[in-house]
């Protein structure tokens, strides 16, 4: 059976619970959107997570499952940050995203990933297992996701992260396992066209594109 990595819903939201993206150290605003650092957010997830079997996390929404949920973005110094935006194929085993477009590679915490560390841990094994990445690099945590309005959304919650591969000739972004993931790198212009062209983005990563120049501009990766 398999065992996933839970926090309780009122010990990571001890205040209230945000709805889409919440960036970290955002003001508060008009919207009144809440304000997370990311030292709190992992402070929570360290003193309050744990394990239990996916099954009973599937039908608990007073848990969260944490899901490091990273958007790897090639740059390119002539033409701009590039997306990998990915298609899981029917053979990828979650029936319940085959076909669905995103922008976000991740997945469940394991035990396998040990009891420190959790979210690096988690990350590292999710990137190697769906891709080929080298290059110089820089991962950057910026908010978390959360969507309660279906009954999935509301026992998951996203550690949101950029993953940035330097431009270079050793730069490479690709799926590795290409019979059950295709992928493609596109500018995010073109993201927001085919999401509003009504691209069949995963809920996650359609939140995510409507607000990619945002996520893209929150600073200015340090690669070369």
């Amino acid at each position: 059976m398999e065992f996933v990595f839970v926090v309780p819903r009122d010990e990571l939201f001890p205040d209230c619970y945000p709805q889409g993206l919440t960036r970290f150290g955002a003001e508060a605003g008009d919207n009144l959107e809440p304000s997370f650092t990311e030292s709190e957010v992992l402070e929570r997830i360290a003193k309050h997570g744990f394990f239990v079997e996916r099954p009973y996390a599937e039908r608990s929404p007073h848990l969260k499952q944490i899901i490091p949920y990273t958007l790897v973005v090639a740059e390119d110094p002539v033409e701009g940050p590039r997306v990998l935006c990915v298609r899981r194929l029917p053979q990828g085993g979650e029936q319940r995203l085959v076909g669905k477009l995103s922008i976000g590679i991740g997945g469940h915490i394991n035990p396998i990933d040990g009891a420190t560390n959790v979210i690096a841990t988690g990350t590292e094994r999710e990137l190697d297992e769906e891709l080929f990445l080298s290059g110089k690099t820089r991962l950057q945590a910026v908010g978390l996701i959360n969507d309660d309005s279906n009954p999935v959304g509301a026992v998951h919650v996203g550690l949101v992260q950029i993953m940035f591969v330097a431009a270079g000739e050793d730069q490479d972004v690709r799926v590795r396992e290409e019979d059950v993931l295709e992928g493609t790198l596109v500018p995010p212009s073109e993201l927001a066209r085919q999401l509003d062209g009504g691209g069949n983005f995963e809920t996650w990563s359609r939140m995510l594109v409507e607000r990619i120049d945002e996520l893209l501009s929150l600073s200015l990766p340090a690669l070369s």
